[in-house]
């Protein structure tokens, strides 16, 4: 019998649907559906499904949160400026108890002073950032390989 590939759900919060256009020395020039090509042609090497959503709003990623429990292994999440700010985004990530990586383009350690405290870190195993889109790579091989373990 086949063994089924593990899924996990990539979330895109925020502005994240700007990328290409908004702030390119900061984000790169990378539009999201190059992130989401380049991941899905990673996911097929690494034996693992993905399917990639991006939402501006909080409410929306929260409900696709919730529903990946029973549908998806794990979760990679960029929650964007939501990293900053919502306890609602973090407690959702905790109460589905999926592996979650949270990943962001940019070091956000080396930019506003209001950027390096993540609420959703703590509930992730990890997290990657400051690699433009190869950190959304890294975040996934990282997935894969627990995953792969389990």
């Amino acid at each position: 019998m086949a063994r089924r590939r593990p899924r996990i759900l990539v979330l895109h919060g925020p502005n994240l649907n700007l990328l290409g256009t908004r702030e390119p020395a900061v984000y790169g020039k990378d539009t999201l559906a190059d992130v989401d090509r380049e991941l899905g042609t990673l996911a097929r090497e690494l034996s693992v499904a993905i399917e990639c959503r991006q939402s501006n709003h909080e409410g929306e990623l929260i409900d696709r949160i919730q529903a990946a429990r029973g549908r998806f292994d794990a979760l990679l999440i960029n929650p964007g400026g939501l990293t900053h700010t919502s306890v609602s985004l973090r407690d959702a990530i905790a109460a589905v108890e999926l592996p979650c990586v949270e990943v962001h383009l940019s070091n956000v350690h080396a930019r506003e002073e209001f950027r390096h405290r993540s609420l959703t870190a703590a509930v992730c195993i990890g997290a990657v950032m400051g690699f433009g889109k190869t950190s959304y790579l890294l975040g996934l091989r990282a997935l894969a390989a627990r995953l792969a373990q389990a």
